[in-house]
């Protein structure tokens, strides 16, 4: 693939970092490792890491997304995984003196003695974020997606962080440069792009190079099933590869099947030298004995392996059965390009792969990998190609006529066609109602392909009572469209005008600078359940560039309320819980004893509430105010995921726990709620029937 020389001296002044040498030992104990960032402005959460790896090995399950998607449905597609680099060494381009091969790993299969962690960072250097969103803390004009991370390491160093050794560790002199995109676009929400500058910082050749990501995929619903359970959870996994799309996948064929229904693939998309070839292999997790499936332990062995041979000479589909790889197992999957031919000292080159995940199509059995269920698999992936090319629309690797859209001469990547801005949203929930309001910041919007406003209209969208009480939670799919308005005039949607939400006056909200001109009552709603409001953005579409109307991303202008009752501190209202009895089991019900919540309602705004047994005993405290309503307990954990859910204020969640920590039995309990500004007291009861 052609690239031009400019985007050559870009990568080299972007690898002034300065590390210095294969034998620098320098980095000892001043490492700072970061894995505390994910992606999750799209549908996709990913970990990315400043050390080559990506996804946390659930080290942060159930708090933090692994590789998960949809986004907050629990449905992970990953263990961990990251970047493969081998090459030989030698003096000269000529070759002299080589040796090698050499592989250094971010991780690997672990064995006794190695988890392959062989790249290291420098102290301070954390994942960087930007974004291209305006509204972002992390804006910046020189971001790339709405959401990057930016990380630097190198492999130069032979020592961890606690001063030991990297066992098996051979350093090659090379320095890193990851930057990784995501995107909240509808059509590009799914995917998370790698892209990856190696650099030659040490004084010798490097030649015959090949590059790779490594991935321990497992695809399982974790609210169906822990990862915790073992090797039981890792072995449920088929595998399969798309030689035209240059990518391998795994599938769930037989762990959580109704739960899961969904692909993880691991794409090529391009290089700034062209590669021999793209290689897929794939291996049993620790395999010592299968010649074609067994595990790499040494250097030689996984240079092979990115050179695209299972053990002997076979390869996928040539000697490999692939009908044999969609059998479950637990195995790994390595996708790499090469070979490159030689990397000079100072020299760098640039690889992008893509994460892409998707939802099985059709209504075959989930436990197969059809060409059918494979269609949102390859209509996905379809888009990653698309962001990659940018301007380079036929992916033909020059700008023809028509292709150089900000006329500079050179490729431009990464530019997608684009909805109007999302709006932004306020949810306020009240008395079994939530009132929606959004901005018009949408309205202004300059698509970037055809430079016109093509704003046309809003969308409103809600989920319906009990969405989230499901073992395979998927958010957009559960919004439902309740109304649409769209500009008079055209001959775009209903032509239904504004009138009905847009507002005489702007409305404004406290410690909040954004104003709101348009709202839409939502009435006749369950208090106490979990509902996600959207509003989305669309365009009237181009027909130039043969686009259909495009939507801003419904997860983006969303929010999370539950509707109960308003504070109150009247004499004369009331106070007590629903449900009441509160049945065990019921649809209400968690289905544990660590998930069940109930409520108590018509709270004053500040109150201390106190549980009883019906002989005196205390069971619970809990103190009661505008930030303590609680939010904190597990149901909320397990099905509110990021829990920035807003309550109406005058409700308050217990989860049937004692401030002993155990469940409560069957009974009468009795109840007082001490106002902590009048010092009125008032008192209910409630029953629990398990």
């Amino acid at each position: 693939m052609r690239v031009s020389k400019q985007i050559t001296i870009i990568f080299l002044v972007i690898f002034a970092f300065g590390f210095q040498g294969q034998d620098d030992d320098r980095l000892k104990k001043v490492t700072d490792d970061d894995n505390t960032k994910y992606t999750n402005v799209g549908n996709l959460g990913l970990t990315v890491t400043n050390f080559g790896v990506y996804g946390h090995s659930f080290r942060k399950w159930p708090t933090q997304s692994n590789c998960e998607y949809p986004l907050g449905s629990g449905i992970e597609h990953l263990y961990n995984g990251g970047l493969w680099v081998g090459a030989f060494r030698s003096d000269n381009a000529a070759g002299a003196n080589r040796v090698g091969p050499y592989v250094t790993t971010s991780s690997t299969d672990p064995t006794a003695t190695e988890n392959g962690y062989e790249f290291t960072n420098r102290k301070g250097s954390y994942v960087q974020v930007r974004s291209s969103l305006i509204d972002s803390p992390f804006f910046s004009p020189d971001a790339i997606s709405h959401q990057d991370f930016i990380a630097e390491y190198a492999d130069t160093n032979r020592y961890t962080e606690n001063n030991e050794v990297i066992i098996g560790h051979n350093p090659m002199g090379i320095a890193v440069r990851q930057e990784s995109y995501a995107w909240n676009y509808p059509f590009a929400d799914f995917f998370v792009i790698m892209n990856y500058w190696i650099k030659n910082v040490s004084n010798k050749y490097l030649d015959s190079v090949y590059i790779g990501l490594w991935t321990d995929t497992v695809v399982r619903n974790t609210n169906k099933t822990s990862p915790y359970t073992g090797t039981s959870f890792f072995n449920k996994g088929g595998n399969g590869y798309s030689d035209s799309l240059q990518m391998a996948y795994e599938f769930d064929a037989a762990g959580d099947l109704g739960f899961t229904d969904s692909y993880i693939g691991i794409q090529f998309l391009g290089s700034s030298e062209e590669a021999d070839s793209v290689n897929f292999v794939s291996w049993q997790y620790r395999n010592t004995t299968n010649a074609n499936l067994f595990t790499p332990q040494t250097d030689p062995e996984r240079y092979r392996k990115l050179m695209g041979y299972f053990g002997g000479s076979n390869r996928y589909n040539s000697g490999i059965d692939p009908n044999g790889l969609k059998t479950a197992s637990n195995r790994s999957m390595l996708i790499s390009s090469g070979y490159y031919k030689s990397i000079a000292p100072g020299d760098s080159i640039n690889v992008t792969f893509a994460i892409v995940c998707a939802k099985k199509y059709g209504s075959e059995s989930p436990a197969l990998d059809t060409e059918e269920q494979r269609k949102n698999l390859y209509t996905n992936a379809g888009w990653a190609i698309r962001a990659y090319n940018g301007e380079d629309r036929n992916g033909n690797g020059i700008l023809d006529p028509g292709e150089d859209l900000d006329v500079d001469g050179i490729i431009t990547r990464y530019i997608l066609p684009a909805p109007p801005s999302s709006p932004g949203i306020k949810a306020v929930p009240g008395d079994r109602n939530v009132t929606v309001y959004w901005d018009r910041r949408a309205e202004e919007s300059i698509d970037p392909i055809s430079g016109r406003k093509d704003f046309e209209g809003y969308r409103l969208y809600r989920t319906n009572t009990g969405y989230d009480l499901t073992s395979s939670q998927n958010i957009l799919k559960s919004l439902v469209k309740m109304a649409e308005f769209d500009s008079l005039g055209n001959n775009v949607g209903f032509n239904t005008g504004f009138g009905y939400v847009e507002l005489i006056e702007p409305k404004t909200f406290p410690n909040d600078a954004a104003e709101y001109y348009y709202k839409y009552e939502v009435p006749d709603l369950l208090n106490g359940w979990q509902y996600i409001f959207s509003i989305s953005a669309f365009d009237e579409g181009d027909p130039v560039n043969g686009l259909t109307s495009l939507e801003s991303s419904l997860l983006a202008s969303s929010a999370k309320v539950i509707p109960g009752s308003l504070p109150t501190s009247s004499a004369d209202v009331k106070i007590g819980v629903y449900p009441n009895p509160y049945y065990g089991e019921a649809i209400w019900d968690g289905g544990s004893e660590r998930l069940r919540k109930l409520y108590f309602f018509n709270l004053p705004e500040e109150c201390e509430i106190t549980i009883y047994t019906l002989a005196g005993d205390i069971v619970d405290r809990l103190h009661h105010d505008q930030n303590s309503n609680g939010s904190d307990v597990r149901w909320f954990e397990t099905f509110s995921k990021d829990q920035t859910q807003k309550m109406s204020g005058g409700e308050h969640a217990w989860d049937l726990i004692t401030g002993n920590d155990q469940a409560v039995a069957t009974g009468l309990y009795l109840f007082s709620v001490k106002d902590s500004q009048t010092g009125e007291i008032k008192t209910g009861k409630f029953l629990v029937i398990k």
